[in-house]
């Protein structure tokens, strides 16, 4: 096991007292910079800077950040629910680590799309049948994970088939069924 032991740090984010969400930091006492690799390869929607020894995710709408000796969660409700996302995170991560002979490790640096790179490829028509008012609206919705590629149903006619296989490629966590 990677991970055995840990002290969880609950805080109210110093640039907003009283702040109803909460961010934990569970401080490890083992280095797992060695894992991050394998992380990289198996969290699809990770950014993994191998330079900086830093992992960052996003899980359920919270922003986890894994280091060496560090794992951060943003956007937590109460000290419970802190416990439970790292307690959950650390199973993870010690299940992953467990399977790293299975896993290719992975040390690309990945990045989001912008909204403007998802944009440039969406039919711009502001049709509205996504269900958004523009479809720069549907690109940030897309990139925010809050949105489906299948949403845009013009994207799956003919005439669009480069851009949503473009699209496909670089949207992580809208995935179309077309």
């Amino acid at each position: 096991m990677l991970i055995e032991k840990y002290d969880l740090e609950v805080t109210s984010p110093p640039c907003a007292p009283g702040a109803e969400r909460w961010s934990a930091f569970a401080r490890l006492t083992t280095d797992i910079g060695d894992v991050l690799p394998y992380l990289n390869a198996t969290w699809k929607e990770a950014i993994y800077d191998h330079a900086n020894h830093c992992l960052t995710w996003r899980l359920g709408g919270r922003a986890v950040s894994v280091r060496p000796y560090e794992i951060a969660v943003s956007n937590l409700e109460d000290r419970e629910e802190a416990t439970t996302v790292i307690e959950r995170l650390v199973g993870i991560i010690n299940r992953i680590w467990e399977r790293r002979d299975e896993i290719k490790p992975d040390y690309e640096l990945h990045h989001r799309p912008t909204p403007l790179e998802v944009y440039k490829l969406l039919p711009q028509t502001n049709c509205k049948r996504c269900g958004q008012p523009t479809c720069f609206t549907f690109a940030l919705k897309l990139v925010a994970a809050q949105a489906r590629l299948e949403d845009c149903p013009l994207l799956f006619e003919p005439p669009y088939a480069d851009r949503l296989a473009r699209l496909q490629a670089i949207v992580i966590g809208a995935p179309a069924s077309g």
